[in-house]
C-alpha cells in the first residue's frame, strides 16, 4: 500500500489532491502551492487504496545530518487508520538508511487550534519532542513548533 513515487509530476499532483482535502490544515493558498510544488522534487511516498493515493510524506534534507517532514497529510476520511503511522515508517526507514541522525516537523504550537493540536499528538506518539517555539517565524497567530528525534 505504500509506493516510493520518483515522478514529479505525479508527487504534486497527489499532493494537490490530498491537502485540497485539508483545508484546516492547509487553507493558505500561496503555502499549499509551495507545498505542492516543492515536494515534487523530494523524496516521496503514498498511500494507496484502490489505486488511488490517500496520504502521502514528503523529505526534505535540512543539513547532511537532519531530515525533515516537509509535508505529510492523509484525506480526512482516511484519518485514525494508522496510514500517517504506515508513511511515517516508511519515512523514517529512507531517513536511517540514508545515514541521517536527526529527524525534525514543524508544526503549529499548543493550544492554538484543535486540528494541529491533533497533529502535534501524532508527532509525539512517533517519537518526536519539542525543541523550541519560534512565535513569528510563520505568523503571530501561527507559532511554529520544532519538533525533533534522534534516528537509532
Amino acid at each position: 500500500m505504500i509506493r516510493f513515487v520518483t515522478d514529479g509530476e505525479e508527487k504534486s499532483k497527489i499532493a494537490e489532491k490530498i491537502l485540497g482535502d485539508l483545508p484546516e490544515w492547509f487553507g493558505l493558498p500561496d503555502s499549499t502551492a509551495e507545498y505542492v510544488r516543492e515536494s515534487g522534487k523530494m523524496p516521496f511516498w503514498a498511500y494507496c487504496e484502490n489505486g488511488a493515493a490517500v496520504g502521502f510524506i514528503a523529505l526534505k534534507e535540512t543539513s547532511p545530518y537532519t531530515a525533515e517532514i516537509y509535508v505529510m497529510g492523509v484525506r480526512k476520511t482516511f484519518h485514525r487508520r494508522g496510514i500517517g503511522r504506515e508513511l511515517f515508517r516508511a519515512f523514517y526507514g529512507y531517513a536511517k538508511k540514508h545515514g541521517y541522525e536527526f529527524l525534525q516537523v514543524k508544526t503549529v504550537d499548543a493550544g492554538h487550534y484543535e486540528e494541529y493540536d491533533r497533529t502535534r499528538m501524532f508527532y509525539e506518539k512517533m517519537g518526536f519532542r519539542k525543541l523550541e517555539t519560534f512565535p513569528t517565524l510563520w505568523d503571530e497567530w501561527n507559532p511554529c513548533l520544532v519538533m525533533v528525534m534522534a534516528v537509532r
